[in-house]
């Protein structure tokens, strides 16, 4: 039992900076941490997109939020909202946090499936959650905690960040702790002849960087995990066939040849206006939510920032090319590119070992999952934590390495089942792609749920899954996947106190929104950078 006395962290960016950050705030007094990256090797730096799991992570730094928020451009996100994915023209939003109230021991949209076609009551899903009505009418404040009974107290929220001034942030915060960053290229590894084990990595220098625990944030090259030691890598493009993104940011202002700009490469028309229509002001772009636009062969994001958009087109390279998936892109912009488009190629899927050895890897180098429900970054603090959890010591038993490893499959397991279910569930016949998506085979489990729910919209969650209920439910029925029936006991109360319970949920919402600012306003008012 004789305590890690020093861990290498090899790689910088998001990644290697939340490691650095956690461990230097959470490991044992008289740890030793080194992160090892180069300025002349990139970053992707664009998961600019989070989850309301990242507030966790920055609670157990201890930063100040308003501090975070204004070093890092940041805004507000109360959900995604996804266009044309069920089918053209079709659009939802999956908010965060709760939706409606309970009515005994049966979830709010029981009873909404019986009543949505009867005009008494609001047809539109959106309405019974403080989120998605938020997020719709552009409009945000933090939660009320001081009014426990409305639903301004429900109000759940993320952020968008840039990447890239969140991990300057995170390095400044963690050499204020005592890690040591060392510049330099990695042009060797050296490992134990008795078993494989990383002894240390030899810089292009010289210099030999020696630990006794290696965080390997080297991006999808995963110089140490593959590399090195192989551990191998389950491949999931038969259900996720995107492969790759290109991605630029662009300004809220828009060029006069922008707005002029003709119908892009995807068939649809621009998201820009035409010569002639009124130009969108910042506070209608300045959306609290990401957008996912579906195209012919991907689909596209939209990320808010305080100081610009960060814009993307996911794509598969089966059905479109570079260039043409290029051109959907810079032809949906909603303003004037502010860099030259790159494009990043990627297999989705995860390494058969997280943890290897004496290696972990974490972000892009344990695997890849695209962006679709701003996942990235809630999987790098997930490893970091469960690594905390698990935490071993200069022996490195097999036990906890192979709890760690079940508990991470688990976790990339039901997330990818969760992205699978936005293709699987798509009526669209208008391109290769969504046909290929809309016939495919799925794993078993997802399977299973999706039957379940298709006869009385029943869903039960299994252990520490990171989506909740309300994140599948709102998904399945934005999807258009409407159950055949409901729960029999929603029966047991008269329609006319179900339309009462009902009414009152989008009635007190709409009114709570109603009283809320603007997105733009509240940044105004106490974050802006």
């Amino acid at each position: 039992m004789t305590p890690l006395r020093k861990v290498v962290i090899v790689g910088g960016g998001t990644a290697g900076w939340m490691a650095a950050a956690l461990l230097a705030k959470l490991a044992r007094k008289g740890l030793e941490i080194e992160l090892v990256e180069s300025e002349e090797i990139g970053t992707i730096g664009v998961g600019e997109a989070t989850i309301p799991a990242i507030k966790r992570f920055n609670h157990l730094l201890e930063l100040d939020e308003t501090d975070f928020i204004r070093s890092t451009q940041a805004t507000f996100k109360l959900g995604i909202e996804f266009t044309n994915w069920g089918r053209e023209g079709d659009s939802y939003i999956h908010g965060f946090g709760k939706i409606g109230q309970d009515l005994g021991w049966l979830r709010m949209h029981q009873y909404w499936l019986k009543m949505r076609d009867t005009g008494k009551v609001s047809d539109r899903f959106a309405d019974y959650s403080i989120n998605t009505a938020a997020a719709y009418a552009n409009r945000f404040m933090r939660a009320r905690a001081d009014m426990k009974a409305s639903p301004l107290n429900d109000i759940a929220y993320a952020y968008h960040f840039d990447a890239g001034l969140y991990a300057l942030y995170l390095r400044k915060y963690s050499e204020n702790l005592g890690v040591k960053r060392t510049e330099g290229k990695i042009v060797k590894v050296n490992q134990r002849a008795t078993d494989g084990f990383i002894e240390g990595v030899v810089l292009e220098s010289g210099a030999v960087v020696e630990g006794e625990l290696f965080i390997d944030c080297s991006g999808m090259r995963a110089l140490l995990i593959e590399e090195t030691l192989g551990a191998g890598y389950e491949d999931w493009s038969h259900w996720l066939p995107c492969d790759r993104a290109v991605a630029v940011p662009c300004s809220y202002m828009r060029s006069d040849a922008a707005r002029a700009s003709p119908p892009n490469a995807s068939g649809g028309q621009s998201a820009l206006p035409r010569t002639g229509e009124p130009a969108l002001g910042k506070s209608e772009l300045l959306t609290p939510y990401t957008r996912s636009i579906a195209h012919k062969s991907g689909w596209q994001w939209r990320i808010p920032l305080q100081h610009r958009i960060g814009n993307g087109h996911v794509f598969s390279s089966r059905y479109i090319s570079d260039d043409e998936a290029t051109a959907v892109l810079m032809g949906n912009l909603d303003g004037a590119p502010l860099a030259e488009p790159r494009v990043i190629r990627f297999r989705t899927g995860k390494r058969r070992k997280v943890w290897d050895r004496n290696v972990v890897a974490v972000g892009l180098s344990s695997g890849f999952m695209e962006p679709l429900e701003s996942t990235s970054i809630q999987l790098i603090q997930s490893v970091i934590l469960r690594l905390l959890a698990f935490f071993p010591d200069s022996g490195f038993a097999p036990a906890p390495r192979d709890s760690f490893n079940r508990l991470v499959d688990e976790e990339y397991r039901e997330i990818r089942d969760f992205l699978i279910a936005h293709y699987k569930l798509t009526t669209r016949d208008d391109s290769p792609m969504w046909r290929y998506c809309r016939d495919m085979d799925i794993p078993e489990p997802l399977r299973e749920r999706l039957d379940l729910w298709r006869v009385a919209g029943r869903f039960f969650k299994t252990g520490e899954e990171l989506f909740a209920d309300e994140s599948w439910i709102q998904v399945l029925i934005g999807q258009g996947l409407i159950p055949a029936g409901y729960d029999p006991f929603v029966d047991l109360r008269a329609e006319g106190e179900i339309v009462k319970y009902l009414n009152d949920i989008s009635g007190v919402i709409g009114k709570c929104v109603a009283a809320m600012p603007s997105h733009e306003q509240y940044i105004e008012a106490t974050c802006k950078a």
